[in-house]
């Protein structure tokens, strides 16, 4: 599905990323590390917004190197922003019809995802018709990923899906991404480890620009070094 070879890239000079390489397949893969590690830079790369010094992106044998996101989110890879950067003043349903609406591969199947969305988002279901700005922070999670969704993607990119939320609602969300990731692949960057590793089937931790450790969320949840730096035991 996606395939990060010997990336490099940064900010102006700063080089955020040295060689890093990370793969995701039909799975749920988890990107884990302190602030700063460069997991959203990762994320920007695989997206088109920061352009890589060296190194590859491929996805299903198209080179994404040097696309511009919006050939990238073509190819059928979505973006669930950390800022989630929806539209506050439409409802709902304007929010979720935005994302398949510009995407050829999408229009035909707008119908179908939204049964699919609404399904696992019942919520938004109930408050199809109420404006997003007046939804709390919970809710507007679900309408970013549910409109994710709707551009029917082979490959789910969620960048730090539990920022502001309340651990009620943190839960909620990692349990809907256990459900999706049944029928799409998911690349997500968490500080929230021990909950990530619920969802997730592989996971990479990134520790000064590098990939320090690889292994299944059960070989993660038993490492010495994540447990003491990152699941507080």
């Amino acid at each position: 599905m996606l395939q990060v070879t010997g990336l490099r890239c940064g900010y102006g000079r700063l080089a955020v990323l040295n060689d890093v390489s990370i793969t995701v397949g039909a799975e749920s893969v988890g990107l884990f590390g302190p602030n700063g590690a460069g997991k959203t830079t990762l994320i920007n790369a695989i997206m088109g917004i920061v352009r890589p010094l060296e190194g590859a992106i491929e996805s299903e044998g198209m080179d994404l190197t040097r696309m511009r996101t919006f050939e990238i989110a073509r190819t059928g890879i979505a973006l669930v922003p950390q800022e989630r950067e929806l539209f506050p003043g439409l409802s709902v349903a304007d929010n979720l019809e935005l994302g398949a609406a510009y995407l050829p591969r999408a229009r035909g199947r707008a119908a179908s995802q939204l049964e699919v969305v609404l399904e696992l988002f019942p919520v938004l279901k109930q408050r199809y018709r109420q404006a997003v700005g007046t939804m709390s922070g919970g809710q507007q999670r679900m309408v970013a990923i549910g409109r994710a969704l709707m551009a029917s993607p082979r490959l789910l990119v969620l960048d730090e899906p539990s920022l502001g939320l309340q651990p009620s609602i943190v839960s909620e969300v990692f349990e809907t991404l256990a459900l999706i990731k049944q029928g799409v692949s998911i690349l997500v960057t968490e500080q929230n480890v021990r909950e990530s590793l619920r969802a997730i089937d592989r996971g990479y931790v990134l520790e000064n620009g590098g990939v320090a450790l690889q292994d299944t969320a059960n070989g993660l949840a038993s490492n010495p070094h994540v447990i003491r730096s990152y699941l507080g035991i």
